[in-house]
């Protein structure tokens, strides 16, 4: 049992008032660390946790039930919700795994002395962001406001390699799609990208409300100095959002263009035919004629109908073929 709760907690720290990270601490001494004045806070990482250790983070913090729930099953909507003295944020995260962009969720209970995130799914760790952090004492005597910022920020960040690997394979992509003949496999993934990126742009779009709802709505519980940091954030979101746009209307161009091209491609094949069988249809009626059980038929019993016949024929067809190839169809 102790080692599965230690899988699902990640990171269990105290920082004191100066910003340093201060002694250790266990889960049980949570409530005790936090009740003391010394102008310190806890910020603690979990990953996809049970019931039980969930429930043990609400004794310990004091969290809302109903915040509890929503971070046990999981599958909710990007958003942040006030709980009395604490805020309750649901983020979307994103990674590519297998060339195929996986969706997690990190849920983020801050409240004056504490942080605490609870990742699910596809989601890189936070250890980078809390030991870049814990590098600059200054900016962690900002509170969990600061911790809060970095989390954010590191779940944005993820979203840029990501569109940069899409925006690559959209270009090794070209040179199929503006190919003539048809490719299945094409389409199929032009499709997928384009469905990957759909998701990606409803992660990642709610963010921006989120982040004014932090700056403007609870400036009790984000510091003043921390907004400049999550402008920045924002700022990041939308150039996320606008370059999935971009690339989901290039995507929905390309797929169109390709559909073009081939109708196009098949049109002329459709054109070709038709020449070759206009160009055999005009000796078939002739023959057809003379191949009927007629005695009374135009030289018919001349020794060179035959020949003429030919001629006529041939004469016929090289015409033709001339006049389709002028127009093109063969």
């Amino acid at each position: 049992m102790t080692d599965t709760r230690d899988a699902m907690v990640r990171n269990l720290a105290r920082y004191n008032r100066d910003g340093r990270r201060g002694a250790d601490l266990t889960l049980e001494q949570i409530s005790d660390a936090l009740a003391e004045d010394d102008g310190g806070y806890v910020w603690v990482g979990l990953y996809e946790p049970d019931e039980a250790l969930l429930q043990k983070m609400q004794e310990e913090f004091d969290l809302h039930p109903l915040a509890v729930e929503d971070a046990l099953k999981a599958h909710q909507r990007p958003k942040v919700e006030l709980y009395g003295d604490s805020l309750f944020l649901v983020l979307h995260t994103a990674q590519v795994v297998k060339g195929q962009i996986e969706f997690g969720e990190t849920h983020v209970f801050i409240g004056p002395r504490y942080l605490l995130t609870v990742r699910h799914g596809a989601s890189l760790p936070y250890s980078s962001a809390r030991e870049r952090c814990e590098k600059n004492h200054e900016l962690m005597k900002l509170g969990p406001s600061y911790g809060l910022y970095a989390v954010l920020d590191t779940v944005v960040d993820n979203y840029f390699p990501i569109v940069a690997e899409y925006q690559s394979e959209l270009n090794d992509l070209e040179k199929d799609i503006f190919a003539e003949d048809y490719r299945r496999e094409t389409i199929h993934r032009l499709y997928e990208l384009k469905r990957d990126l759909t998701k990606l742009r409803l992660a990642a779009s709610p963010l921006q409300d989120l982040l004014n709802q932090l700056q403007n709505f609870h400036s009790s519980m984000v510091r003043e100095e921390v907004h400049v940091y999550l402008r920045d954030v924002h700022d990041h979101v939308v150039r996320v959002n606008e370059a999935t746009d971009t690339m989901r209307e290039m995507l929905t161009a390309a797929m169109s263009v390709n559909l073009s091209l081939v109708t196009v491609a098949q049109g002329e094949i459709v054109k070709r035919l038709a020449g070759w069988a206009a160009l055999l249809a005009a000796p078939t009626l002739l023959t057809s004629w003379y191949g009927m059980n007629f005695h009374h038929m135009p030289e018919l019993d001349e020794p060179w109908g035959y020949w003429a016949m030919i001629g006529v024929s041939a004469t016929i067809c090289t015409g033709l073929y001339l006049w389709l190839r002028k127009a093109k169809w063969l």
